[in-house]
C-alpha cells in the first residue's frame, strides 16, 4: 500500500422506531501508513456550511477499529467486537454521550486495498438509537482497484 490513498467511508443508521435509514458517504484523499501491525489512515473532512475541517485518524487492527475526529467535531470512537464503548461526541450543536457496541468487524487487507465493514448498535445518551453499519475502502491512488464496498 502506498502513502497516498483514496478513502471511502459509508455509514448507514437504521432507526428501529421509524425503520428509516440515513446513508452518509465521504470520498476523499488521505495518507496511509502501517506501524506495529496497525494500519493508520488520516484525512481531512469538510462539513458543508461550516468553516474549518475535521481531521480524521482511523486505526485498524484485528477486531478493532479506532476513529478519532478533531476540529469542528471531536470524538474518539472505539469499535471492539462484542464490547461496548462509551464516548463524548462534541459537535457545533453541543455534546452527546455515544454508546458503541460492535457486533461484527471485518477487515480484509490486500496488496493495494483494505476493506472494512463494521456492524454496531448505537446509543445516544444511554438509549438505543439505531443499528448501524460502516463500510470503508482504502486504496492506493495509483495501484488500487475500484471501490468494492
Amino acid at each position: 500500500m502506498t502513502k497516498d490513498v483514496l478513502v471511502s467511508v459509508r455509514g448507514i443508521q437504521i432507526a428501529k422506531q421509524e425503520g428509516s435509514s440515513e446513508p452518509v458517504e465521504v470520498i476523499t484523499a488521505g495518507d496511509y501508513y502501517k506501524k506495529n501491525d496497525k494500519h493508520y489512515v488520516i484525512y481531512d473532512e469538510i462539513v458543508e456550511g461550516y468553516d474549518g475541517t475535521t481531521k480524521n485518524i482511523i486505526k485498524l487492527q484485528e477486531d478493532c477499529v479506532d476513529i478519532t475526529k478533531r476540529g469542528l467535531m471531536n470524538v474518539h470512537m472505539v469499535f471492539e467486537k462484542n464490547k461496548k464503548n462509551v464516548t463524548c461526541y462534541q459537535t457545533p450543536f453541543g455534546s452527546m454521550i455515544l454508546g458503541i457496541n460492535a457486533k461484527d468487524i471485518r477487515i480484509v487487507e490486500e496488496e493495494h486495498d483494505i476493506s472494512v465493514a463494521v456492524d454496531y448498535d448505537l446509543e445516544l445518551n444511554y438509549e438505543h438509537l439505531a443499528d448501524c453499519k460502516i463500510k470503508m475502502a482504502i486504496q492506493s491512488k495509483k495501484e488500487g482497484s475500484q471501490f468494492r464496498i
